[in-house]
């Protein structure tokens, strides 16, 4: 009984995260998504060199899209995490080191990211030997 209570809380929180990583993914391809106007200068600096990099954006959004699907459906969950890994990264770290005001969910994503990881640990030992 444990174990099913378990699967089926993880299972919430994988679907929350993906359709969260779905939407913000379908949002650098569609913008429907206003951005705030109270953005710190060192953020808008950052993503105005971002979208410079013309494919840096979509690629990400890719990412993001493919992993959030991939993480809500449990028999390929470990690869989403995996994808979805390096950008999740990157939300942590310009978190940090840019504009703290995201931390609390970044930290909310990282700690659903890496039980998801965790529980799909075995999956992974065929990639690290």
């Amino acid at each position: 009984m444990k174990g099913s209570i378990k699967n089926k809380i993880l299972f919430i929180f994988s679907l929350l995260f993906g359709l969260m990583f779905i939407n913000a993914g379908l949002n650098k391809f569609i913008n429907y998504m206003p951005i705030s106007d109270n953005l710190p200068e060192k953020m808008v600096k950052g993503m105005s060199a971002f979208m410079e990099i013309g494919w840096l954006i979509p690629l990400v959004g890719v990412a993001e899209v493919l992993g959030g699907l991939l993480i809500i459906i449990p028999k390929t969950r470990a690869l989403g995490a995996l994808i979805i890994l390096p950008v999740m990264v990157g939300i942590f770290l310009t978190n940090i080191v840019q504009d703290t005001s995201g931390l609390p969910i970044a930290l909310i994503l990282c700690a659903i990211l890496t039980w998801i990881i965790y529980e799909n640990r075995e999956k992974y030992l065929p990639i690290v030997g």
